[in-house]
């Protein structure tokens, strides 16, 4: 690993070329990319018929409300029922937070075969450029992949760039349950790749996944793939600030409280996805047992005792990681924060041999994929610290089946 002259000098050096770099950024592109204003999106024209429907003459409850009073009410209702609710609102129920997770996946189902058709029309208008067509096939093809045979969609919103979350294993029978949360760069179309498939988060979840059943097959387990937040496009001003981290972090722990059952939960958290979880953390329910980053820029602290989390800490990061080169520093609302794998930050410093860079940490066969997986599964006196002397293990116990 790289180390790094830590006077006062560099880093006010280092804070003055951020500075300048981000002062470049806005004078070419401007605080903001401005869209034109429009309608109501998809999914707020279904929450806003939700909100003046009725079901058996009393109105449905609020959407908003919390996960708990949402679950009571749709465990009240019969099948035929909660089957007319999701035909009718199809994406408001499937992304409602309470809603059976049964009921969000045949939601989510009927409004991809809805955003397909949609794409499909885009395809053959004469309105739109070559390349507007061609983005409309890619988006048609990339909801026909979601709607294949067995896969569970969480959460699915067709606006934009698009927001998505896919579920590997069973959430409701889950002893242990892993949230992926991707970085820079995550939207519908980068959701799964043939190509560098690991650094996609479809791709992630499975190894996770796989790896975690490997690690403790008598252990049930789930994994999330959850590209439910509007991600940054680019190492633009997006991603130097916590603007997009701050909506994330909202929307991060309205899944983790709605998630079924009580089971343990697991934060895998890449890049600036762990400026999400960083950001989230003082907020996220005592469920949460783990918090673990990989290839992190910082999680918007000084140290982990700041996150006020009862959660464990875990920070890894491979040698040919080029993340260690940004400037781990705040200033004025730009960078974010302290090196968690720095000594002072506090964190349980993991193994990533193996991973090659900043896009690996999900390969099969890596340590980082090893670590991960014993962690999901709560084998924490099983993992490989990123020092001989097994200074992360300290005051651990293994609570998995092995």
């Amino acid at each position: 690993m790289t180390s790094f002259d830590t006077s006062p000098q560099l880093n006010v050096w280092r804070a003055l070329l951020a500075l300048a770099v981000v002062f470049v950024m806005l004078a070419t592109t401007g605080w903001t990319a401005l869209r034109n204003q429009r309608g109501d999106t998809p999914l707020q024209a279904s929450l806003s018929a939700w909100e003046h429907g009725r079901i058996g003459g009393h109105r449905l409850p609020d959407p908003q409300s919390q996960p708990k009073k949402l679950a009571r009410f749709f465990a009240s209702l019969t099948e035929r029922e909660q089957a007319g609710l999701v035909r009718k609102y199809p994406l408001a129920v499937g992304n409602m937070n309470g809603a059976p997770v049964e009921l969000r996946y045949r939601a989510n189902r009927i409004a991809l075969a809805k955003a397909r058709e949609v794409e499909r029309e885009r395809m053959h208008d004469e309105r739109l450029t070559r390349a507007g067509k061609h983005e409309a096939g890619r988006r048609m093809h990339r909801f026909e992949d979601l709607m294949e045979k067995g896969r569970r969609i969480l959460a699915f919103d067709p606006e934009g760039s698009g927001r998505v979350a896919e579920v590997f294993g069973d959430l409701r029978k889950a002893d242990r349950i892993s949230v992926v949360v991707p970085g820079v760069d995550t939207d519908l179309l980068t959701f799964q790749r043939t190509n560098r498939e690991y650094s996609a988060p479809v791709g992630m979840a499975k190894s996770l996944y796989a790896a975690e059943r490997t690690a403790s097959p008598s252990t049930r387990t789930a994994v999330i793939a959850w590209a439910d937040y509007k991600a940054p496009s680019g190492l633009g001003i997006d991603s130097a600030t916590a603007m997009r981290a701050e909506e994330g972090a909202v929307r991060l722990n309205a899944l983790v409280r709605a998630l079924p059952g009580g089971s343990p939960v697991s934060l895998f958290c890449h890049s600036y996805g762990s400026v999400v979880c960083g950001v989230a953390a003082r907020e996220l329910p005592g469920r949460v047992a783990d918090i673990a980053v990989a290839g992190s820029p910082g999680m918007r602290v000084q140290k982990a005792a700041q996150l006020h989390t009862t959660a464990r800490v875990w920070a890894m990061r491979d040698a040919d990681d080029w993340i260690q080169d940004v400037p781990y520093l705040e200033v004025g609302g730009l960078g974010h924060g302290a090196d968690p794998m720095s000594a002072g930050f506090g964190a349980r410093v993991l193994s990533a041999q193996g991973a090659k860079g900043h896009a690996g940490y999900f390969e099969p066969g890596t340590a980082s994929l090893m670590n991960f997986a014993e962690i999901g599964v709560g084998a924490y006196r099983s993992v490989h610290c990123a020092q001989e002397d097994g200074v992360c293990r300290t005051g651990l116990s293994g609570t998995a089946a092995a």
